[in-house]
């Protein structure tokens, strides 16, 4: 993926200062696959939160400071993460202009370590990246990058890569990742957050996991249609990186995640979707790029 000598943009705030923030009370790691990679991409917030409310509740206050002195690789990390953010702004400026005869607020992205406080209550790094309507910012600790890969084998090893890190996913799943969960920041300007909002508080707990995996597929549509149009603006993919995207939603779908965690799969518990849905309506919008195409609340998924 061509990344660099792109815009930044100034929409990250860098929270990453102070060496972190530690949690007390139980470690969280023993739930890395069955949870971590469960709430993986688009985590209701206040939902995780009620979940690890037991470890946070004896968090120290969450760091608010930036780096003083980052390592190359930080600063990398910061660059990289701006330089997508910056693409999915300059992306969606257009779109919402040319399909919606709109205007696009961009989100603010927070670049956390270890603990942050939210909009949507204290948010430990193990929950995955998430996007908070409440603040409506994007939330990531970038160390889950080496998560992706380490646990959850999202190499990066079919295509080339820009970034000097080799421990981490590849640079195009981690984009997929910003992308998508910038996608839930259109839900929410789009007015669609607030209407599963209120249809899930209608509806029993399966038809509540439904309206969510709906939710998650359509972020993922969102992220092949930013995909389809920087590719036009910018020529920024290289051989592989689709294959790379495919990895990724394929080892972040909920049938593959319950197999490893547990041997089995339960559909009704599904909040995210199918390895084979994730991949489905990311392609769909990559291919489409119109944000009508990604209607999967009103079509078969």
């Amino acid at each position: 993926m061509r990344w660099k000598g792109r815009r930044v943009s100034s929409n990250v705030e860098d929270r990453r200062g102070g060496g972190g923030v530690k949690a007390g009370g139980i470690s969280i790691l023993g739930l890395v696959v069955a949870f971590v990679a469960w709430k993986f991409f688009g985590v209701d917030p206040q939902q995780a939160y009620q979940a690890t409310k037991q470890v946070t509740s004896q968090a120290q206050p969450a760091e608010t400071k930036g780096l003083d002195n980052p390592t190359p690789e930080q600063q990398e990390a910061m660059d990289f993460i701006g330089t997508v953010l910056a693409d999915t702004e300059d992306t969606w400026t257009q779109v919402f202009q040319q399909q919606l005869n709109s205007q696009y607020v961009a989100p603010k992205l927070v670049m956390f370590s270890g603990v942050v406080n939210s909009g949507c209550g204290t948010a430990q790094s193990a929950m995955g990246p998430f996007y908070c309507p409440a603040d409506r910012k994007v939330y990531i600790d970038t160390t889950f990058f080496k998560d992706m890969r380490q646990q959850m084998g999202v190499s990066g090893e079919q295509n080339s890569t820009e970034l000097s890190r080799q421990d981490q996913a590849g640079d195009f799943a981690q984009a997929y990742v910003v992308a998508h969960e910038v996608g839930h920041h259109l839900q929410t300007l789009l007015g669609i957050s607030d209407q599963v909002q209120k249809a899930r508080a209608q509806s029993s707990e399966v038809q509540g996991n439904q309206l969510s995996v709906r939710q998650e597929l359509q972020a993922d549509c969102f992220a092949g249609i930013w995909a389809h149009h920087n590719q036009q603006r910018t020529q920024f993919l290289e051989q592989g990186d689709i294959e790379e995207a495919m990895d990724a939603a394929h080892k972040i779908g909920d049938d593959y995640l319950q197999k490893r965690a547990k041997g089995q799969v339960v559909p009704d518990s599904f909040t995210h979707g199918s390895s084979e849905q994730r991949m489905k309506w990311f392609q769909i919008g990559l291919k489409s790029g119109k944000i009508n195409d990604c209607d999967t609340f009103n079509q078969a998924i």
